[in-house]
């Protein structure tokens, strides 16, 4: 997700991102000060570290890093086994299974999920990583990613196989229903019941706070950046650009999964192209660096060079800044493929595994790979010169000039794109907890475009922190079902592929 990873203010600080659009009133600086407490002792809890030689490694990474490589090697590297096969059911060559209850394509899914989480942080958190750690953490951050498509695996494949099938023909899915649908199977029924509604309630809150407001702030300061800064239209009019942007997002929004898929499906890939396109400008103007820059990425990534705390350092910096970008493991994206059309959830299964590939080993390769080449310079990692968007925006303008306004357009879809999905994860949980009801949907859709104008009106950084930290929090939860529903996936993946062998060729 664009919006999560790390903890965001803090990253987004670090980065320069996160600026008050204007200053702040009184009543914000109350409730920011009286929600303090909460957020602190939220976040101390959920990304507590331990000290592992001279880095510290958060729990909740080690939590994430853990559920990944075990389901890597349970499902016997299905990551690797099973991509050719994901890529042909979502090119659409080889899913022949009928199809059933759901909303959208598999590509539609595909899309919806990569909306949540290629973002910001495939811009900035590349960044912070190198200038922290030097190109090794790159090696790590793309190790990372390959754990994660099995995380991925798991959670989709389960977020289709106990969706729920509303009376409008709509579906509902995701963590909050396989918690529950699932263990009551396994004979855990009230394990479930109160996981799937603590999920539920954490993605409800997470949504309103890193998936929207943060989202908001970041689409409002970028667009007063490009417009003329200071002397910009809506400089110090936050509110007149949050009431155009929760416009923009109402109209999509209000029509569910089929309006948000329409958009990402054309939203994501021209993002996406727009990004990369002008990453390989870059790289192919830099091309006799290429050999020397994949060398510093996977020699560094054993002995790294002026990364403080070493080896231990460098490694946990990849996996920390790969959690953070793809949410594999945390369950979000589950919620999206669930509304696929079919009725073999195994083969969305499939193609959520390209999710983690696409944004990390991918994109943020490519990100990497600009930086290494262009201005990346090992004295950045003593004195701080540069780092996140500013180191990244600088590698673009040394070979395109006017990159930075290229970048400004880019992080504002990103966000844009980042709040559509967000939004249906976080009316999934408002469904989950008080039904399918049209007057519950309006309702969550009205205080979700709310929280976008209070997003670039305000800087209430204690509430984006609690809801950073509620958002990790789910991972506690959705982990722990995936280990115990791990069983039903296996036995299901089995009878899927002596299925495959036996149709013809």
């Amino acid at each position: 997700m664009k919006s999560k990873q790390g903890s965001m203010s803090a990253t987004a600080a670090m980065a320069g991102l996160w600026v008050a659009p204007c200053q702040a009133l009184e009543v914000d600086q109350a409730v920011d000060a009286a929600f303090k407490p909460v957020a602190r002792a939220m976040s101390e809890v959920v990304f507590f570290a331990v000290p592992v030689g001279d880095a510290q490694l958060p729990l909740i990474v080690l939590w994430l890093i853990a559920g990944a490589v075990f389901f890597t090697f349970y499902f016997r590297f299905i990551n690797l086994r099973g991509f050719a096969h994901a890529i042909r059911i979502v090119s659409g060559k080889l899913d022949k299974a009928p199809k059933g209850p759901g909303e959208v394509s598999h590509f539609q899914a595909l899309t919806t999920a990569v909306s949540g989480t290629v973002g910001v942080g495939n811009i900035v958190h590349v960044a912070v990583a190198i200038s922290v750690g030097g190109p090794g953490a790159t090696f790590w951050l793309i190790v990372a990613g390959f754990l994660g498509m099995a995380s991925k695996f798991v959670e989709c494949t389960l977020g289709v196989k106990y969706r729920q099938e509303n009376a409008d023909g709509s579906v509902s899915g995701g963590p909050m229903f396989y918690l529950d649908r699932g263990l009551r199977e396994r004979r855990l029924p009230r394990l479930g019941k109160v996981m799937a509604w603590y999920y539920a309630v954490c993605i409800i809150v997470g949504c309103l706070g890193a998936g929207c407001m943060f989202q908001a702030n970041q689409a409002y300061v970028q667009f007063v950046n490009v417009t003329g800064g200071e002397q910009s239209l809506f400089a110090g009019r936050g509110w007149l650009f949050g009431t155009l942007l929760a416009a923009l997002v109402a109209l999509v929004i209000v029509g569910g999964i089929k309006s948000i898929a329409r958009v990402t499906v054309r939203l994501v890939p021209f993002m996406a192209l727009l990004y990369v396109g002008a990453a390989l400008v870059v790289i192919g103007a830099n091309a006799d660096e290429i050999p020397s820059a994949l060398g510093a990425i996977v020699t560094q990534a054993f002995t790294p060079e002026g990364a403080t705390g070493g080896f231990f350092a460098v490694l946990i910096l990849g996996f920390r800044r790969a959690a953070f970008s793809n949410e594999a493991g945390i369950g979000s994206s589950a919620i999206a493929h669930a509304a696929v059309k079919t009725r073999e959830p195994l083969t969305q299964g499939f193609v959520a595994m390209l999710e983690p590939f696409i944004d990390t080993v991918v994109i943020c390769t490519i990100t990497a790979l600009v930086i290494t080449v262009t201005v990346y310079d090992p004295a950045l990692l003593s004195d701080g010169a540069m780092s996140g968007v500013e180191l990244t925006s600088a590698a673009f303008a040394s070979v395109i000039p006017w990159f930075p306004y290229l970048l400004a357009v880019v992080i504002m879809l990103f966000a844009y794109s980042t709040m559509i999905s967000w939004s249906y994860y976080g009316l999934e949980g408002c469904i989950y907890l008080f039904g399918n009801g049209r007057a519950a949907k309006r309702a969550f859709n009205t205080v979700f475009c709310v929280f976008a104008i209070i997003g670039c009106t305000t800087q209430l950084d204690a509430v984006l922190d609690f809801s950073d930290a509620m958002i990790f929090a789910m991972a506690l939860a959705n982990v722990l079902g995936l280990y115990l529903l791990a069983p039903v996936v296996k036995r299901d993946l089995d009878i899927y592929w002596q299925r495959i062998k036996a149709q013809p060729p």
